[in-house]
């Protein structure tokens, strides 16, 4: 009897052990194109006129940049930020890297301005790219798309690769646009996961792009988004490498809500 038991014991080990050692198919690897789509094009409205003159601060806001210095800014090894600072404005230096604010924050209303060069060529995504990420995380795409057609979940405005806008307000290269983002911070379960999604409003001169939005995770140009258990976390602005000639910004200011 003593003998069958090793027996039984010593082959439920091995199976046990076997069972652990089996491999299994990794995931296929995957290309951007995978998780774009173009179609619904979002209908166009000819915006009012926002971006004319910049918008002040509310008088409870923290100014991110008024147009004289980048102090309150970094690039994301926490060194000084490298972009080009003249006439009230700073402008994307490629190559340099993305900054971001030296500040966390959690949930916010941040006001941006932002400009497209006049003459700008290129197409598609080739055209003034760039992103603001909040909490560094979860990108709002920057993008030329007056007259310019792309994926519609990378267009302006979109919750890049997630939820495309539901308009194009762009303003004509050479004239400001303006974001008006309302954020809330997500909650996480003790397993890491959400206990409450991630959620985004968005206003392109006035006109509204994101509703409430759920963000689905992190963005990810290739695949899909993750969920990464996280804190506060800066305001980035992207330095996409672009061809075309660079974004630029001014009047940047956040309200902590």
């Amino acid at each position: 009897m003593k003998g069958f038991l090793s027996i039984f014991l010593i082959l439920a080990f091995t199976i046990t052990m076997n069972a652990q050692d089996k491999k299994y198919p990794e995931q296929a690897p995957m290309r951007p194109a995978m998780s774009e789509y173009w179609t619904p094009q979002p209908p166009v409205v000819t915006p009012g006129n926002h971006g004319v003159n910049a918008i002040p601060a509310p008088s409870d806001a923290i100014v991110l940049f008024d147009g004289t210095d980048l102090s309150k800014w970094e690039n994301t090894k926490g060194e000084a930020a490298g972009w080009t600072l003249h006439d009230g404005v700073f402008t994307v230096k490629k190559g340099t890297g993305d900054i971001q604010t030296k500040q966390k924050f959690n949930d916010f209303h941040l006001h941006i301005e932002w400009c497209v060069p006049e003459g700008i060529t290129g197409e598609s995504q080739a055209r003034g790219n760039s992103g603001v990420f909040l909490q560094g995380m979860y990108e709002i795409q920057i993008l030329d798309c007056y007259e310019n057609e792309t994926y519609v979940n990378g267009q302006t405005g979109s919750v890049y690769k997630q939820t495309p806008p539901l308009a194009n307000a762009m303003n004509p290269p050479g004239e400001w646009n303006v974001y008006d983002i309302i954020y809330t911070a997500p909650t996480f379960k003790k397993d890491g996961t959400y206990r409450t999604n991630p959620r985004v409003t968005v206003l392109q001169n006035g006109v509204l792009l994101q509703n409430n939005t759920i963000i689905l995770g992190t963005t990810e140009y290739i695949g899909f988004p993750k969920v990464v258990e996280h804190g506060a976390g800066p305001i980035k602005l992207q330095d996409h490498g672009d061809p075309s000639a660079p974004i630029s910004f001014r009047n940047i200011w956040i309200r902590e809500l």
